[in-house]
């Protein structure tokens, strides 16, 4: 029976931590907080130690950042009838 609320402690802390971890992940997902920051410290990290993810990762924004094709105009390269 000694043994009994130091585990029950321990199992508390662990239920407690786990709660505020899911308040934080719904407070993130809610106000959009915390994707660019981490997406720019792991752009930095790659940045030092993998080039070529450093390079990727800028691709892929240039990629994002583009717009679309312009709408195919046929009649623009035909002749006119005169």
């Amino acid at each position: 029976m000694g043994q009994l609320p130091p585990l029950l402690f321990v199992l508390a802390g662990i239920a407690v931590v786990l709660g505020l971890f899911v308040a934080l992940a719904r407070r993130i997902r809610r106000r959009g907080t915390g994707g660019g920051a981490l997406r720019g410290a792991l752009a930095a990290y790659d940045e030092a130690f993998h080039g070529t993810a450093a390079d990727a990762y800028q691709e892929i924004r240039v990629q994002t950042d583009r717009r679309g094709p312009l709408p195919d105009d046929r009649n623009r390269w035909r002749p006119r009838d005169r």
